[in-house]
């Protein structure tokens, strides 16, 4: 983990708040909702995440979201588009999130003065993020939402751009590292993160794929020889080297609320956190 003051400032605070945002793609009133529009399946997660940017062609679904085989991509998009439109997804997946949040967490905590305090700390965070899109395209189609008036569909908004922030930071990170979408996968197996079948499975790539993935970063040095998904020391090195630097790109709208805010933001968000990571992710 990198010793960078403003990196660790960053990576504590997303990970401390990403299970409210991270939510969306596991509770069944996202499903249910997309469901209501004629929009099943994957193809709800694919619309739902891109529909900020617009009908938006596959292609820039393919390089925004990265690590899916464009295969997958290309069975949702943009036949989604001919089913509902964008502003209905956006407005599908925030009532959506506005179903999860009141089932979970209840009434009382979402008109809390707590909650309307994290979503202000939250939103001063993503709005500063909001002025810092170059190069960060999924963020800045998230920054340019309309903002929800509800502190709690705030605050998942405001999670949402950060998370997509950081997210367009790691992929261009990837990128400058050679690192393909499925390779991506495969470090990330080889992390322990994940269980590599279902980072295979979820992102639609086959055994055949990842294996010729698997060679290939054994080629070239980021894993060791054999069946296992075992970095080498300088693969291990890369790896980590990209983490540190994520944590890096993402620091500028932390350090614009400071470590005091962002302890108390952390304060606040880990209680609904914890509830929401126990209940999806055990």
């Amino acid at each position: 983990m990198s010793s960078d003051p403003g990196a660790l400032l960053a990576r504590k605070t997303w990970r401390t708040l990403e299970p409210l945002h991270g939510m969306i793609y596991f509770v069944p009133e996202a499903a249910e909702a997309y469901e209501r529009l004629g929009i099943t399946g994957r193809t709800g997660y694919f619309a739902s995440r891109a529909a900020p940017m617009g009908a938006v062609a596959a292609e820039l679904v393919v390089a925004t979201f990265f690590n899916f085989n464009p295969d997958l991509v290309h069975a949702a998009i943009p036949r989604a588009w001919d089913i509902a439109t964008p502003e209905a997804l956006v407005n599908a997946r925030l009532a959506a999130v506005d179903g999860a949040f009141r089932r979970v967490l209840g009434d009382e905590v979402l008109e809390s003065r707590s909650m309307a305090r994290a979503a202000e700390l939250a939103r001063g965070l993503a709005e500063t993020a909001g002025t810092q899109v170059e190069g960060r395209p999924l963020s800045a189609a998230h920054a340019d939402l309309a903002w929800p008036d509800a502190p709690h569909l705030a605050l998942w908004h405001a999670q949402s751009i950060l998370r997509e922030y950081r997210g367009d930071g790691h992929v261009a990170l990837l990128l400058t590292h050679g690192l393909s979408g499925i390779d991506a996968l495969v470090t990330h197996a080889a992390a322990g993160d994940l269980p590599a079948g279902a980072l295979r499975s979820t992102r639609g790539w086959s055994d055949e794929q990842w294996d010729a993935a698997a060679g290939s970063l054994r080629g070239r040095g980021w894993l060791a020889e054999g069946d296992d998904l075992v970095f080498t020391d300088w693969g291990a090195a890369q790896r980590q080297e990209i983490e540190d630097q994520t944590d890096a790109l993402a620091a500028g709208p932390y350090a614009s609320l400071g470590e005091d805010g962002c302890a108390e933001l952390r304060a606040l968000a880990r209680p609904w956190s914890t509830v929401f990571a126990e209940l999806l992710f055990r």
